[in-house]
């Protein structure tokens, strides 16, 4: 799995501008199975995405796609985990693979 942190490097009249884009971006990934959630930082510096995935080459390859990516709207950073230890309502997302 990865979490990814967006960190925007426009102001937010620029990132809402693109705000309805960047939400079918995210829904064409969750009717994938690749998404888990998303949101807002607090404070509204960016976003968090988790992806279902072990594959970097696809998470940069979904990335590519995102149109705060094709606008240079946010920066990406992602960190790879493997989830070990989980709420039992998790457990489909981990072994689910």
């Amino acid at each position: 799995m990865f979490l990814v942190l967006l960190k925007y490097e426009k102001p937010i009249k620029e990132v809402e501008k693109y705000l309805e884009e960047h939400a079918e971006f995210l829904d064409k990934y969750y009717s994938k199975k690749k998404f888990i959630f998303s949101g807002r930082r607090n404070p509204r510096i960016g976003g968090v995405i988790l992806v279902n995935t072990e594959d970097q080459n696809e998470i940069q390859e979904i990335i590519q796609e995102d149109p705060f990516h094709v606008h240079g709207i946010a920066h990406y950073e992602m960190i790879e985990f493997f989830p070990t230890k989980y709420d039992e309502n998790f457990r489909s997302f981990v072994e689910n693979k």
